[in-house]
């Protein structure tokens, strides 16, 4: 079976999609692509039509089984809600949408049109998860990451480190999108997919770079059962450190690198477990009717910290005493010891200010 497919966003991101494309292209006919930037110059897609946006390409007579969507976040509820609408499934990157009234949105006009809809958050497709869900109950979660973020990404796109852009949600935050799916899947693993499994939230939000967004931040998430999700993320470190994700189960502890799909066992031992790609999934749910990885309707435990985040007071700048500064053609900025703040804050199942380590108060 050959399905049709049309992408959305074939530069930065997108052409991840592009090359995943060409690798399915025994099973995936790409029919055009839709970026105001146009389409590649050479190689797979050169020869497609190019569309300036969805509504041109659909206008011309297209369409298409299924949509990719990898544009900035505050466009995905408008393009998702097209493409349903002319009778497509729909592969939309993460974070799904930028605001809880807008998932609600989505969700319905899922409902209305019966297609289905899957969300870019990879890690979900690791088959470490089912390993993990075979250990025993889940008594909490802990995630921590801590990358390095040069000024050139804080600058790569007008809505880059925004939580608005002319008075639309944006969220460009660590915790909802560069490190969010360490928060996803760790929702997932405690086995929250609903926004019903969320009780309460508790966010420290703050910032080293001279953004909008949050860069350094840690969220608690108490779900119905009581059990807690921590997940303390910095995009403002001094080099990138692997993000990691400990599971306390009734075997014990186990710990899990969603990034390169590995999980380290009670005993030492190191497995490595491989996952599913999501778009090819999305394909075999439309030949065999097969259960998605990564439904819309999952994403609704990550969509209440995306809220959270989203309706939160701005970030607390960190102060510059806390602050290392390297200048020059890749400019960053960094946070003193924070590597080693953000793992300490998540495997306690705590909040930076709970532990004297908040950066904001200028301890870390």
């Amino acid at each position: 079976m050959i399905h049709d497919a049309l992408l959305v966003g074939a530069r930065g991101y997108g052409a991840v999609h592009l090359r995943n494309l060409e690798r399915l292209r025994a099973r995936v006919r790409l029919v055009g692509l839709v970026d105001p930037s146009g389409g590649p110059l050479d190689g797979y897609g050169a020869n497609v039509p190019v569309f300036q946006d969805l509504v041109g390409a659909l206008s011309s007579g297209l369409r298409p089984d299924v949509v990719v969507i990898a544009t900035p976040t505050g466009t995905h509820l408008d393009l998702a809600l097209r493409a349903l609408e002319v009778g497509a499934d729909v592969y939309l990157e993460k974070p799904p949408v930028a605001s809880m009234a807008q998932f609600t949105t989505l969700l319905d006009a899922q409902a209305s049109t019966g297609r289905a809809i899957q969300v870019g958050f990879q890690s979900l497709g690791s088959h470490a998860l089912a390993e993990i869900s075979a250990l025993g109950a889940v008594e909490s979660v802990a995630a921590w990451g801590a990358w390095r973020r040069d000024a050139a990404y804080w600058h790569r796109s007008p809505w880059a480190g925004r939580r608005t852009l002319d008075g639309v949600p944006v969220v460009d935050g660590v915790l909802t999108n560069a490190l969010s799916h360490a928060v996803a899947t760790a929702l997932r693993i405690a086995g929250a997919r609903r926004a019903d499994d969320v009780a309460r939230i508790e966010l420290e939000l703050h910032r080293a770079n001279d953004i909008e967004a949050d860069d350094t931040s840690v969220a608690r998430i108490t779900l119905w059962d009581g059990r807690r999700v921590t997940a303390a993320l910095t995009l403002a470190a001094d080099r990138d450190h692997d993000p990691l994700i400990e599971v306390r189960t009734d075997a014990g502890a186990v710990v899990l690198s969603y990034t390169r799909d590995e999980l380290e066992h009670p005993d030492g031992t190191t497995v490595t477990t491989g996952r599913i790609d999501l778009f090819e999934e999305l394909l075999d749910h439309r030949e065999g009717g097969i259960p998605l990885s990564s439904p819309l309707v999952d994403s609704g435990a990550f969509m209440t910290v995306l809220e959270a985040v989203r309706t939160a007071q701005a970030p607390t700048p960190i102060p510059a005493s806390r602050l290392l500064r390297v200048d020059g053609e890749h400019a960053v900025v960094s946070v003193t010891d924070i590597a080693d703040t953000v793992e300490r804050t998540a495997r306690a199942g705590a909040l930076f200010s709970e532990l004297d380590a908040a950066p904001a108060a200028g301890h870390v």
